[in-house]
């Protein structure tokens, strides 16, 4: 018996039919496999930050604050929930909460409300406009810890030039401690935060006048209405998404400030003059385990009040 050999396609010698050659197969062209990935390839180098840069300390800050570790650095075992107690047994921790609001809704509020009017100021043509729009980005460009510093020498009781220049004019007697007493020391720190939160606002919701088109002015003018109408029903509406943006921002920025504080007073004397996260750092020299649970705490506390603002100004804009 012989074994007939395919002479020509589809037929064997015998001129049987032959059974069809299975397909070969083929890969898919790179083009294609990368594009069932969809967005993943360009966005995986931002996902890959958030993760080295942002929820690894999460993940690092939470667990420490489970842990008993001395002020050396080594571990010295589990503390389950202890560091938590001893930290909501603090007798400062009830004033430094409330604390920490106030001056996030003081130094917010404030730094929406100057750079509101700011930015209506530099929406408008006048002589020297560029210069002044350069002139503001001066506490933005700087350090907030060396603006910080540089308010404490200029406070400071003993050679600063503040007393120096008020007790010349004869506004005081003499010399006050400016920042020795949490009645005076919050006014200036608060001042000091808007101060350097400006430039960012400002810019924000510059950004966001210039995007209103000029036609719905003049539509509204031909209509009969005034400045304040013209304000009140199209610039505030459009100007909505940068201002939220630019609310949010300052609300974690503000939050969680600790330069403009700590450069200022320390928090002192005590924890008077101390929000969250400089009370972190406070209980950082005696137990960082209390001190991670304070940072925990703190974490979720920002995350709560950006949710809350997001859901009570309706983010996305629909009405419920």
């Amino acid at each position: 018996m012989t074994l007939s050999t395919p002479t020509a396609l589809g037929t064997h010698a015998d001129g049987s039919p032959a059974p069809p050659a299975a397909p070969r197969s083929r890969a898919a062209p790179a083009g294609v496999r990368t594009g069932r990935l969809g967005p993943l390839p360009w966005i995986a180098p931002a996902v890959l930050l958030i993760l080295a840069v942002v929820l690894w300390p999460v993940y690092e800050m939470l667990r420490t604050s489970f842990l008993r570790i001395s002020t050396s650095g080594f571990v010295r075992g589990s503390a389950g929930l202890d560091k938590y107690r001893k930290l909501f047994g603090e007798a400062d921790l009830g004033h430094v909460l409330t604390a920490t609001v106030a001056w996030t809704v003081a130094v917010v509020g404030l730094t929406m409300l100057v750079s509101l009017g700011l930015a209506q100021l530099f929406d408008q043509r006048f002589p020297g406009r560029r210069f002044a729009r350069w002139a503001l980005l001066a506490p933005w460009a700087a350090s907030v810890l060396m603006t910080a510093i540089g308010f404490r020498w200029m406070l400071d009781r003993t050679a600063g030039v503040l007393n120096t220049a008020m007790t010349d004019l004869g506004l005081i007697d003499g010399p006050r401690d400016w920042l020795g007493d949490p009645a005076t020391a919050w006014p200036w720190m608060v001042a000091v935060a808007v101060f350097v939160s400006l430039p960012f606002t400002t810019y924000t919701l510059l950004a966001g006048l210039q995007t209103v088109p000029a036609e719905l002015y003049e539509a509204a003018r031909v209509d009969g209405a005034s400045r304040w109408q013209a304000y009140r029903r199209i610039t505030l509406p459009l100007l909505r998404p940068a201002f939220l943006v630019a609310v949010v921002i300052n609300l974690i920025n503000v939050f969680n400030s600790f330069p403009v504080i700590w450069g200022m007073t320390r928090g002192g004397p005590g924890s008077d003059t101390a929000t969250t996260t400089v009370f972190m750092y406070q209980l950082k020299s005696t137990d960082i385990g209390e001190s991670a649970a304070m940072s925990v705490v703190n974490f979720a506390l920002v995350v709560l009040m950006v949710l809350v603002f997001l859901k009570v100004s309706r983010w996305s804009g629909e009405e419920s």
